[in-house]
């Protein structure tokens, strides 16, 4: 039992993420697809178009509000994430308004520890423990990019199919038993990715949408997620409040004493 719950609380917040304070969103519309535009026939340029759209940043500071439903149970819970690029995703899952701490945790590229406070368990494993749940290629660097909407680099490759589909780029392709196809939009930002892995019955969904200006780039304040691994469902979709860009971080993660921790 222990194991499945800090197993949902892993995969929601592994799927989820997201500079200034905006009480009002500035949303940056895609203009409307011409199927008649020219493409340029050379693969390797318009992937470089496509990495040229990556949003750029050191830090990320992320606040949302997100439905939650693991398995038909579903909640209303805050998320405060903090990513320091290619060094540390952490997280704090908050419920009744932010009153209650449900769970805290830092990811790194060869760890996680995970916090369950209604059980007072502290997970510890290395990062390869996700590959339970995940395709065995799913790391640290794939996780920070379904978070903040990026491209991930090792499909961007001249082995991964491109095309235009109505007017927009369709990147597509399989590696090592993961079928995978990352939909754009007019703006070359990603609005859908799908990695499925069917010999695991493994899958996953992710939809952008409401970029928002961040950083000189364009950053999903809105994402909805589908993952289903085996026969657990996990849907979520998520509005964030805040995106702060490039502000100084604190990490904060201590084990109390009287937590057990699992290993």
């Amino acid at each position: 039992m222990k194991r499945n719950i800090l197993n949902s609380l892993l995969i929601a917040v592994c799927v989820l993420a997201g500079a200034g304070c905006r009480p009002k969103k500035e949303i940056v519309k895609a203009p409307t697809a011409v199927e008649a535009a020219p493409v340029n026939d050379k693969k390797s340029e318009n992937l470089k178009t496509l990495l040229a759209k990556e949003l750029q940043y050191n830090t990320l500071s992320l606040k949302g509000k997100a439905d939650l439903d693991i398995d038909g149970n579903a909640n209303n819970v805050t998320l405060n994430i903090r990513i320091k690029k290619d060094e540390k995703i952490w997280f704090s899952v908050t419920a009744l308004g932010g009153a209650l701490e449900a769970a805290r945790g830092v990811i790194t590229p060869d760890s996680l520890l995970l916090m369950n406070r209604l059980q007072k368990t502290i997970l510890r494993m290395p990062i390869s423990y996700i590959h339970d749940y995940t395709n065995k290629q799913i790391n640290f660097g794939w996780l920070q990019s379904i978070l903040t909407g990026n491209t991930i680099k090792d499909l961007m490759t001249e082995k991964s199919d491109l095309t235009q589909e109505n007017g927009v780029w369709v990147l597509s392709g399989t590696a090592q038993g993961l079928a995978y196809r990352a939909l754009f939009n007019t703006l070359l930002k990603s609005t859908e990715l799908t990695l499925n892995d069917a010999q695991a019955a493994q899958g996953l969904k992710v939809i952008y949408d409401k970029y928002t200006p961040v950083n000189n780039g364009l950053f999903p304040s809105a994402l909805k997620i589908n993952s289903a691994v085996g026969n657990k469902k996990i849907n979520i979709a998520v509005d964030f409040v805040k995106i702060d860009a490039n502000v100084a971080l604190e990490f904060p993660f201590s084990v109390p004493k009287n937590y057990d921790v699992i290993n």
